[in-house]
């Protein structure tokens, strides 16, 4: 059976047995089994929280950074990789730091799309989950995603955890049962309300429909008596949130969106579906006639993999909740920004500290669709580019507040004049030539500091100083893009400032304390580019510390600082020679 990928930090507790809750709730497992069950835990004692605030919230947690839980209706794309690989760069950068950190991703397996998908092809749903389920965990492991949790919602832990959320939900008085009518959207897997629908014609069958206004898809008029969640109660709790909190949503045109829906068009949120029509997906504790709605299913993974609902007192938050950051699509923002904080509002757990909206990816200026058949693949995007080439081309492109456009011609650009023609070969016009030894010019570093630098070697000592702050102001802002565009401006300006220095002319006038200088500041700029690249193209930035001889115990952020490691400069790896021997060498195909 599908279990968590725990990260080896972390230790089976000893067994626990399970006692029926004041409000009667047992878990599922615990029903079937009648017996104590193993669960995931950390050692290390941290006082709780019992306050939703951000203010209240401990410093001393583990970092928790959570990808979507993805769909398995379909194939993963591209989107889904750009997601992982976010929050695999917000995860790593932590580490670089040297802070605890988990990460989360998984999939979402129950649902009416779910369910269709699987009619479709003459499958169980339960059997479409399984393959899917290990196609999007062998694209995070062909990307390099440092995750460590795979979360599927078919898992027991998760729909044990589901049932006592659900439970704690009634028992507080915030789920009841009433009639439901209204458009309802499979697709979206959600109602909308009555302005947020209009009637459009299909270009392609010329067939009028009603669909969402928000996403295009096509709605269904739909009538039936279910459970609501009384969303309703939230709004000026919401609001006031919002308010206390301005950058909890990123970027900040969408946190805009998200308080506008809250103020003119929040709604009671039905919350089940008749077993009749759905049910693949968890009953409803107490009423098996009723199907738990996908997104309050969904939506719980998240505390799931923190050990929700057996946080012992005063260790809530060793498996890292609250999140640090959840890193969603733009299409998903009403749920994990107005649904989500309800749910734990309504509850008194806290919520998560940030949430990051990334954009879509577009292909030729068009959202990418199978029917139009522009769907990129990322799996062989990953085996023709390289992982570590699309890690760099989709972070480095991708954009927060807007869209971004996929293209081959772009990935050949990027590659040619970021990685090849900029990192690789200023690499190996330092490393490779026989008329210097980086070695020997870090040994006599001693001379650029107490002597008289040239105003060109100044100013690039102003660069090297600057890049660590403005790469983690950019990530505490939640904008990879620029941080890694700052580092790589480094690079351009290095090559700039190495040709200018002309290090082969001045060793042919035996000048060899200017070569020296030049050699070292060069040599210190790739070695500090090489260790704040480590959580961006992880592979390469290894094998690139690796040819500058760079020790692996000093490869942390706190070493990004210019003189902090005189011990580098001998290879531990072959330096290669030619283009191919390179450290990104030409690509066999650029078509």
């Amino acid at each position: 059976m599908e279990r968590f990928m725990i990260a080896s930090s972390r230790r089976l507790s000893t067994l626990r047995t399970v006692s029926i809750r004041p409000n009667g709730w047992v878990c599922q497992s615990c029903r079937a089994r009648g017996a104590a069950r193993l669960r995931f835990s950390t050692s290390a004692s941290i006082s709780s929280s019992n306050s939703g605030n951000l203010s209240h919230q401990q410093n001393d947690k583990p970092y928790y950074v959570t990808t979507p839980i993805f769909y398995v209706n379909a194939s993963p794309h591209v989107g889904h990789l750009y997601s992982m690989l976010i929050a695999d760069v917000f995860k790593r950068w932590e580490v670089l730091k040297g802070r605890t950190a988990y990460l989360s991703t998984g999939t979402d397996e129950h649902g009416m799309k779910v369910q269709r998908a699987a009619e479709l092809q003459d499958l169980h749903p339960k059997a479409l989950c399984d393959a899917n389920a290990e196609t999007f965990k062998d694209l995070a492991k062909k990307a390099n995603i440092a995750n460590d949790y795979f979360i599927r919602t078919t898992d027991p832990e998760h729909r044990d955890a589901v049932e006592f959320f659900w439970a704690r939900l009634r028992e507080k008085g915030y789920i009841y049962e009433n009639k439901h009518e209204g458009w309802y959207c499979v697709s979206d897997e959600t109602f909308y309300p009555e302005n947020m629908v209009e009637k459009r014609v299909s270009p392609i069958t010329g067939k009028s429909f009603i669909a969402s206004i928000e996403t295009g898809n096509a709605v269904e008029w739909t009538e039936e008596r279910n459970y609501h969640f009384h969303l309703t109660a939230f709004r000026e709790k919401l609001l006031q949130f919002y308010k206390e909190n301005p950058e909890w949503v990123v970027p900040a045109g969408r946190f805009t969106e998200v308080i506008n829906w809250v103020e003119n068009n929040l709604e009671d949120l039905s919350v089940s579906r008749p077993a009749n029509r759905l049910d693949w997906g968890i009953p409803v504790p107490g009423d098996p006639s009723q199907t738990i709605y996908v997104w309050l299913d969904a939506l719980v993974n998240y505390i799931t993999t923190a050990g929700y609902p057996h946080w012992q007192p005063g260790s809530e938050h060793t498996g890292g909740w609250p999140a640090d950051v959840h890193v969603v699509g733009k299409d998903i923002v009403r749920f994990h920004c107005i649904y989500w904080p309800a749910f734990l509002m309504a509850l008194d757990l806290p919520l998560p500290k940030q949430v990051l909206s990334h954009g879509h990816w577009l292909m030729s200026k068009q959202k990418m669709s199978k029917s139009v058949g522009n769907v990129v693949n990322p799996f062989f995007a990953l085996d023709r580019w390289g992982v570590d080439t699309m890690r760099y081309f989709l972070i480095y492109s991708g954009h927060i507040s807007g869209d971004a456009d996929y293209n081959n011609a772009f990935i050949v650009e990027k590659y040619k004049k970021g990685l090849q023609g900029g990192l690789g070969n200023l690499l190996n016009r330092v490393t490779r030539p026989k008329n210097w030894s980086v070695r020997q010019a870090v040994e006599n570093m001693a001379r650029t500091q107490g002597s008289t630098l040239s105003p060109e070697i100044v100013y690039h000592r102003k660069i090297l100083g600057r890049v660590v702050e403005k790469a983690d102001d950019h990530m505490k802002a939640l904008n990879p893009s620029w941080a890694l565009q700052d580092i790589m401006d480094v690079v351009f300006d290095t090559n700039k400032f190495f040709t200018e220095q002309a290090p082969w002319e001045r060793s042919k006038e035996g000048d060899m304390v200017a070569v020296e200088r030049t050699v070292f500041f060069t040599a210190e700029s790739l070695r500090i580019v090489g260790i704040l690249l480590q959580p961006f193209i992880p592979e390469k930035a290894s094998e690139l510390l690796d040819r500058l001889g760079v020790d692996p115990t000093r490869r942390r952020l706190e070493d990004a600082v210019l003189n902090s490691d005189d011990s580098y400069g001998t290879p531990m790896v072959p330096l290669g020679t030619g283009a191919q021997g390179s450290l990104f060498p030409t690509l066999p195909v650029e078509d």
